[in-house]
């Protein structure tokens, strides 16, 4: 189903996925991800006996710390892989309420008002706009009157026209081509993802503010970290 610009579905990830699956648990292992997950997990504030959904759970950053806390924990994700690694985390560690399942984030696999947390981390900016807006809609959906939803992500767009943009886009490319030939090469590649219609698809924390309440969210507080990232949270109305 390609909308009529002949773009990606916004069920498409940026890349595969699958082939970057130690990449991206180490990845998790990192500092700046581990003060991400605590700020999510902090802002989710999990309640002993609640069911949660890690939306693009990856190899279980989020799902894994709300394990000692929720009753159960459906951790979604698009790759294949990054659910196979995760199985395998789970039954070495003997974890039993954590449910890994290949689903998508426009398609939740749970009924009407059946969660009461949704979190997710650096997901939503493999979608387009489209995708985000379904993104959003989906998690109304299996909350529960008065549930949460808290997420991390890229919190910027690509338009200069903004300073904080015009900061983040400049540390980028600093940062990439500051790895010489090599670096360069990234960011012509990059460019051509992105023309292409298979880049990262950032949105600005306006974006995500205004997105949020037309979805039927309230109590909407979102966070703007020194880097390229945010945390958002907003409630269901009770």
């Amino acid at each position: 189903m390609l909308p009529a610009n002949g773009a990606a579905p916004p069920t498409a990830p940026s890349k595969n996925w699958d082939h970057h699956v130690q990449q991206a648990d180490e990845l998790s292992r990192t500092p700046g991800f581990q003060d991400l997950r605590d700020r999510i997990v902090a802002k989710a504030a999990p309640v002993q006996g609640e069911r949660a959904i890690d939306v693009g759970c990856g190899t279980g950053l989020l799902a894994l710390a709300l394990a000692p806390t929720c009753a159960d924990v459906w951790a979604i994700d698009y790759a294949p892989g990054m659910i196979e690694h995760l199985r395998g985390v789970l039954a070495g560690e003997m974890i039993t309420n954590v449910y890994p399942l290949i689903a998508s984030a426009v398609s939740l696999p749970r009924t009407d008002a059946s969660v009461d947390l949704v979190v997710s981390n650096y997901c939503f900016h493999h979608l387009d706009e489209r995708g985000k807006r379904a993104a959003i809609s989906e998690t109304f959906r299996v909350l529960r009157p008065g549930g949460r939803l808290v997420f991390g992500d890229m919190m910027f767009s690509w338009n200069p026209a903004q300073e904080r943009n015009r900061e983040v886009i400049g540390s980028k490319l600093r940062s990439i081509a500051r790895r010489g030939p090599s670096g360069w090469l990234r960011i012509i590649r990059n460019a051509g993802r992105m023309a292409a219609g298979r880049g990262e698809r950032p949105a600005s924390p306006d974006w995500w503010r205004i997105a949020l309440l037309e979805a039927g969210f309230d109590s909407i507080e979102i966070e703007v970290l020194a880097h390229e990232g945010g945390v958002a949270a907003a409630i269901k109305p009770a």
